[in-house]
């Protein structure tokens, strides 16, 4: 009896009315999401059944290895809202990694944001560029808010978490992985997520959608009794309506 008083949700539960999701990669054939456009179809309907009323997708761009531009994420929507009929409205972005090759894109104003001026980074999983708070810096001087994506995936941090303060004075704003909440990541990223959360740290929420077992994800229960922060969140996003 105590424990189905006190089961935690799933996290398909929480999300609120009119979600504007921000980090996606459902465009095909861009990146390492869907590969076609039955994958994205696919995608798309899925993530309407979850709640999402408008999704600004965000494809890699990564030098080497994904080298997309804002004309190829552009054509690539254009292709797909004149082929599918979508359940809800698709905007594009992409999500850079951050580099030297984006403080260029940055100073010729050569980056697709999310909105305005809100740009979406990544930085690598293996280690921090080495001049990490100067490219922060460049890329905010060159008129660019930074929408750091989660912040709570990158291992390096989590022995240091006065860095995610520091990473907050130097400007960032933080975008939660929403499958960080259900462990999907593995029980460290979950337990950074829970700390940011209790911090207040994140300042918009996404589901970085990649496939189907993302979908899946979304059915599994929170592993924290943070339930209302991780909906305050995704409120947040209303932002980019």
């Amino acid at each position: 009896m105590l424990s189905f008083l006190t089961s935690k949700p799933k996290l398909a539960s929480l999300i609120p009315a009119n979600y504007v999701d921000i980090h996606s990669h459902i465009l095909p054939g861009l990146d390492d999401g869907a590969e076609t456009m039955a994958d994205t179809q696919f995608l798309v309907e899925e993530m309407r059944k979850l709640g999402v009323t408008k999704a600004i997708t965000t494809p890699h761009t990564m030098t080497s290895i994904w080298d997309n531009t804002p004309e190829t994420i552009s054509h690539a929507l254009g292709e797909l809202t004149a082929k599918l009929p979508l359940p809800f409205p698709i905007e594009a972005a992409s999500e850079y990694l951050l580099d030297a090759s984006v403080l260029a894109k940055a100073k010729n104003k050569a980056l697709l944001p999310l909105k305005a001026n809100f740009v979406l980074v990544e930085l690598s999983y293996l280690n921090p560029p080495l001049a990490l708070y100067d490219y922060l810096y460049q890329v905010q001087l060159s008129g660019y808010h930074v929408v750091l994506a989660h912040p709570e995936r990158y291992s390096y941090f989590h022995s240091n978490k006065k860095e995610y303060q520091k990473l907050k004075e130097a400007g960032c704003l933080f975008q939660l992985n929403l499958l960080a909440t259900v462990g999907y990541y593995g029980k460290e990223v979950a337990a950074i997520a829970a700390y940011l959360l209790k911090e207040n740290s994140y300042d918009f929420a996404g589901t970085d959608i990649h496939h189907k077992k993302h979908i899946l994800a979304f059915q599994r229960t929170i592993t924290a009794d943070n339930g209302k922060e991780i909906t305050a969140v995704m409120e947040k996003n209303a932002f980019f309506r």
